[in-house]
């Protein structure tokens, strides 16, 4: 008797993001870290006469900043931990019963079938 291969049930919950999404998302986070570096090195230019130790601190900040944003920007297409497993499983299989009068001990011969008996 063959076995049925039932096929695989998914979760969409589990399922990845879209690439062109997971892209723009990315462009998206670094677009926001730059305009952050943009913002500290203004603020460094504009307090340099004013607040000498704040404008250092801006501009170490507009200094690290692009990398900070190249990492968190390529920070993506991971797998979620917290995601549950992305297949099914499918009901348990019910057991055929047992043949009745048929002893434990004896198995008929896989290559049988019932009209190849003699």
């Amino acid at each position: 008797m063959r076995k049925r291969q039932q096929p695989e049930v998914f979760r969409i919950t589990g399922a990845r993001q879209g690439l062109q999404e997971d892209v723009r998302g990315r462009q998206r986070r670094y677009v926001i870290s730059m305009l952050c570096r943009t913002v500290a090195v203004l603020l460094a230019v504009l307090l340099w006469n004013v607040q000498l130790p704040l404008a250092v601190a801006a501009l170490v900040l507009g200094a690290v900043m692009p990398y900070v944003a190249v990492v968190f920007a390529n920070a993506g297409r991971e797998n979620a931990p917290s995601l549950p497993t992305t297949v099914l499983d499918g009901p348990p299989k019910p057991e055929l019963p047992k043949p009745e009068g048929a002893a434990e001990g004896a198995r008929r011969s896989p290559n049988v079938g019932p009209d190849d008996r003699s």
